[in-house]
């Protein structure tokens, strides 16, 4: 290998040593525990052209070296691809979503698995209800005069909400209601299904009318897009494990993470399902993130992305596995949510 080629393996070799043991690494040990080929000499003159160019740095007075966001991104952009997880932790994240209840559930099982995946604070964006369209409207009799409407999306969501009707309902007309708003509302996105919806009461019998103008106005409510978006975090704990890896600094990102709109904005650049985006220390716009790394993708698919979600951690970071947790568990949300 050339000298560019060999000191990268040096610097991919420190990368793994500090990442593993958060030791400053010297070459002593990089030659003791790597099989570098070369002499202990020559890996000190890669040490130091590794330095002279940005990729490492002695912290204090240390003999040994760590890297630097340049390092860490080099690193990085050089994975020739992202390593599959094992056909057991595969099963194991499959096993653990499929059991989900609803949308919610789906999201509050996602981080609590990324969060024990890669042992930092994952985050993921609940889809907003713009990009959503009806799947299925229940609407099922509670009482004689009341009843309940069941909302389901492609994105799994679910919203239930009830209708008082002021007079009794027959379970024929009840059926009635139910046929004519699926009808309408079957495959619409949300804000052409609340159009249709208005519509109705005209056009049904004059029996049907008063009970459609309910049941309307109440979808309706349900329909309206809601503005603000919504995140849940798991495993924010992750982050005290190792507080050196935040001088003076832990306290500002774990109130940027309460504050969410800094992740929501990391999170709405990862609109494509199919690429990890990775943004390390510096390259971070906010000023309380940049002793962070963010590891983000989105899901759902290319035609109907749903959201982003991803892991928030030191630069200190198992980049390659956590790369993979984030697109496994992504790919396995998309499916579930798009019911492929």
């Amino acid at each position: 290998m050339n000298a560019d080629e060999r000191r990268f393996e040096v610097l991919r070799a420190i990368v793994a040593d500090y990442v593993s043991n958060q030791e400053p690494v010297g070459s002593k040990a990089l030659v003791e525990r790597h099989n570098l080929g070369v002499s202990s000499a020559t890996v000190r003159n890669d040490m130091a052209a590794l330095e002279d160019d940005g990729y490492i740095a002695q912290p204090h007075t240390s003999a040994g070296r760590v890297p630097t966001d340049k390092g860490y991104r080099l690193f990085v952009d050089k994975l020739s691809e992202i390593k599959p997880l094992s056909q057991a932790e595969k099963r194991a994240i499959r096993s653990f979503l499929d059991g989900a209840l609803d949308l919610d559930d789906v999201m509050r099982r996602s981080v609590r698995l990324l969060a024990q995946l890669t042992r930092q604070v994952a985050v993921i964006q609940v889809p907003t209800l713009s990009r959503a369209a009806v799947r299925h409207l229940e609407v099922l009799p509670i009482t004689p005069s009341r009843l309940m409407l069941v909302l389901i999306t492609d994105t799994g969501r679910v919203d239930q909400r009830i209708v008082e009707l002021g007079d009794v309902i027959s379970e024929e007309h009840t059926a009635q209601l139910r046929g004519v708003l699926n009808q309408a509302m079957a495959g619409q996105r949300l804000a052409e299904a609340s159009a249709k919806v208005a519509e109705l009461p005209d056009e049904v019998p004059s029996n049907l009318r008063d009970p459609m103008l309910r049941v309307a106005t109440v979808l309706i409510e349900t329909l309206v897009e809601h503005p603000e978006e919504r995140l849940v975090l798991g495993g924010t704990a992750n982050l005290t494990r190792n507080i050196t890896d935040f001088p003076g600094s832990l306290r500002q990102v774990l109130e940027a993470l309460e504050e969410q709109v800094v992740v929501l904005k990391l999170l709405a650049a990862s609109r494509d399902p199919g690429r990890v985006l990775v943004r390390i220390g510096e390259e971070n716009e906010a000023a309380e993130m940049r002793s962070t790394s963010v590891v983000s993708i989105g899901y759902g698919s290319r035609d109907n992305p749903l959201g982003g979600l991803g892991v928030v951690g030191p630069t200190r970071m198992d980049y390659p596995g956590t790369m993979a947790a984030v697109r496994a568990v992504a790919n396995y949300v998309g499916e579930i949510l798009t019911g492929r």
